[in-house]
């Protein structure tokens, strides 16, 4: 019995112990924190790192290759025929070799390979870029959902008012019945926003933690910018500015040159199987025929060997010369796609900029309108109290205040989005 309770005791330690390690952590974040957060945790972006491992490894590994290689050989043998009795033979022996010169072959790989951890590092770093403005999108969507939440929980609370306010007036006789239930079903249909938004707002929230490779589980809760830093955004930069920094700076431009010259190395390995290959053989054996003096064995039979050795290539077949042609047009296509990556760049970062100054007017315009009928709508509130207006003029006035809040909101977070991207493209910090 004592061990049963033991077993319970120790059971429910162990539960309490779990459940304690599976309390969801917390986390208040500013987009800074989650980019932060982001380049430590995300798993695509440690697969990325552990590829520039790997291609910096392959780098190492080629400059070995100027080096000799050394070789140790060791063999023992039992014989045995009808005609004489079993004996031992061993043979030992060390073998060297090291290339001389193979066309440059050696000193090109290195070269490519050198050009390819370099890319990969360039690779990650267009990854973090997009990473970035994937987390950009989330955040300012997550953030756009709570300023219209607040916005549309206040109309509810005005929808509700003005529910019970119709109800008294309803019940004295001053609106008809009909008005009264329009004020009801106004007031179920902006719950419903309430909720559509919150579900919109979590799903942003999921979005966002799924790009910090963050549990779905834990809670986070991300901080408003404060209001400098989003006047700050209004200031454009010069559309010459930004094509010149994001030229300069964009990993997409340098991927494409380190392709061309990786496809340039390419081509002088391939022609590299057109020169003589000669390489340097050194070799030191011994051996014994029994056990029988075998010390003295060892000695008489120890053997050395030094030479070099000259391979000239004379007909493979035409595949060096197909080698070579391959190469020469996968160096012409990665050039092509080079110029081609520039030009669709500058196209990019042009449209991106017009539509960056077209957010920003549908920005300041729709702020005008907002606040225009947000007061309206108070005074129309104010007008339903008195019983001066209808339940419809009133309705009608508020549904015109949520279009104008909407178109608001949208345009504020369209306008924020595209302003930081452009700070993406041209290789400054993303803050905010």
């Amino acid at each position: 019995m004592k061990k049963i309770v033991l077993s319970v005791i120790i059971c429910m330690i162990a539960g309490t112990a779990a459940a304690q390690n599976a309390v969801p952590a917390f986390y208040r974040f500013t987009l800074e924190d989650c980019l932060n957060y982001a380049f430590g945790n995300n798993y695509n972006l440690q697969s990325m790192k552990l590829a520039e491992d790997a291609r910096a490894d392959a780098y190492e590994q080629s400059k070995m290759e100027r080096l000799p290689s050394l070789n140790a050989s060791l063999s023992e043998n039992l014989n045995h025929n009808k005609n004489s009795d079993a004996s031992f033979n061993g043979n030992y022996g060390l073998n060297a070799s090291m290339t001389l010169y193979q066309g440059g072959n050696i000193s090109n790989t290195i070269e490519q390979n050198r050009l390819r951890k370099e890319q990969s590092s360039w690779q990650t770093s267009q990854y973090q870029n997009n990473l970035t403005i994937q987390i950009l999108q989330a955040f300012l969507t997550t953030l756009g959902n709570e300023e219209l939440l607040k916005y549309q929980e206040a109309v509810v609370n005005a929808s509700e008012e003005q529910m019970k306010q119709g109800k008294e007036q309803f019940q004295f006789g001053k609106i008809l019945e009909s008005d009264y239930l329009l004020l009801e079903a106004q007031y179920a249909n902006d719950k419903n926003s309430v909720l559509n938004t919150q579900i919109s707002r979590n799903n942003s929230l999921l979005t966002l933690k799924s790009l910090l490779s963050m549990p779905a589980t834990d809670d986070l809760q991300i901080i408003y910018p404060d209001t400098a830093s989003i006047h700050a955004m209004t200031i454009l930069p010069n559309l010459n500015q930004v094509i010149k920094s994001a030229m300069q700076t964009l990993p997409d431009l340098k991927i494409s040159q380190y392709t061309v010259d990786i496809t340039k190395m390419d081509l002088k390995i391939s022609k590299a199987n057109y020169l003589p290959t000669i390489s340097l053989n050194g070799s030191i054996g011994t051996g014994h025929t029994d056990y029988t003096g075998f010390g003295a064995q060892l000695s008489d039979r120890l053997n050395q060997q030094i030479g070099l050795s000259l391979s000239i290539p004379i007909y493979d077949n035409n595949r060096t010369k197909s080698k070579v042609t391959q190469s020469r047009i996968a160096l012409q296509q990665a050039e092509l796609d080079k110029k081609q990556s520039e030009l669709d760049i500058q196209q990019t970062i042009v449209t991106e900029y017009q539509g960056l100054v077209a957010a920003y007017n549908k920005y300041q315009t729709t702020q005008v309108r907002q606040n225009a009928y947000s007061k309206t709508f108070d005074v129309y509130r104010a007008q339903f109290r008195l019983g001066s207006i209808t339940a419809v003029d009133l309705l009608q006035q508020q549904n015109n205040y949520i279009s104008a809040l909407n178109d608001y909101i949208q345009s504020k977070y369209e306008f924020m989005l595209k302003r930081k991207v452009l700070d993406v493209y041209m290789g400054i910090q993303v803050k905010m």
